[in-house]
């Protein structure tokens, strides 16, 4: 993957995507970077200046971006490749501080390509709160029937974008939805998969205004999962950005869901950086069937 962590602190983090290097907030980097903020603050593509009322309230994806030299609107570097398909994603600097990848899932796609070859996996696949949907590129690559599901209609468009420039056959279903309703619908149709993927938001509103929140809804969403996953070979991933939840709390919650073997474990994603240094970004729940 074209992707680096260069130094992080501060709260914040400086990243390279390509030819581009940005500096976006990070409320997990507690300690000093290497070197000071201010420095990177003059040197990087991009920087994510937080509104100063956010600043206050701890709150991390609101703000701007302050463009240090001409980048584009939109740019595409390569992720990885998997048997004779390279998969490239297009990048854009969003109002939301997201670029359209999550570098640290990087493990989770390979885990995805691995664990369908390596057991000779078929059947569905639903790739839940899908976003850009390279855990999508890669689960068709790998053999599955690859169902993308995301309610924000903008964000499936560049999923499929995302297919185009891989070279990919359209054969993903694109599917614009509210994930539980969706869950609902297919457990009425007496469907199953042979994979699901999840990866909620901790806070959110709905496109009619309903209020999201992750504690509140987490325990209902793996139940409805349950109900649709074969009960043998199969695999289930989440993954979490809440502070509030930890490996060992996920693990419970995925056990007293009816979602879980031996073989399942729950660990804190990272990405390192400088020598033997992690950033740790959140929660990942294998379940292994």
């Amino acid at each position: 993957m074209d992707y680096q962590l260069l130094d992080c602190g501060d709260f914040y983090k400086i990243e390279r995507f390509g030819s581009y290097t940005l500096a976006r907030p990070e409320p997990q980097a507690l300690w000093d970077m290497e070197r000071p903020l201010e420095n990177w603050r003059n040197e990087v593509d991009a920087f994510y200046e937080r509104k100063k009322e956010d600043v206050r309230t701890n709150k991390e994806d609101s703000g701007n971006w302050i463009l240090n030299s001409k980048m584009p609107n939109n740019w595409v570097i390569h992720c990885d490749s998997f048997r004779d398909k390279e998969i490239k994603v297009k990048l854009a600097l969003t109002a939301f501080k997201h670029v359209g990848i999550f570098p640290e899932q990087y493990d989770n796609w390979q885990f995805i390509y691995k664990q369908t070859i390596a057991q000779k996996l078929s059947g569905g696949m639903l790739n839940l709160f899908a976003y850009t949907g390279i855990a999508s590129l890669v689960g068709s690559i790998a053999g599955l029937k690859v169902t993308h599901i995301d309610a924000v209609k903008q964000v499936v468009n560049w999923a499929n974008e995302n297919r185009e420039l891989s070279k990919m056959d359209p054969n993903i279903s694109w599917v614009v939805e509210d994930a539980i309703k969706y869950l609902k619908r297919e457990i009425t149709r007496g469907k199953k998969y042979t994979a699901i993927l999840l990866d909620p938001p901790a806070y959110g509103r709905g496109p009619n205004g309903e209020k999201w929140v992750l504690e509140k809804e987490l325990f209902h969403l793996l139940s409805l999962c349950k109900q649709l996953l074969s009960e043998k070979d199969s695999f289930l991933i989440i993954n979490l950005y809440s502070l509030n939840i930890t490996p060992l709390l996920l693990e419970n919650i995925l056990k007293e869901a009816g979602l879980w073997s031996d073989a399942s474990h729950c660990i804190e994603q990272f990405i390192p950086y400088g020598q033997d240094k992690k950033l740790p970004l959140g929660v990942c729940g294998r379940v292994i069937l």
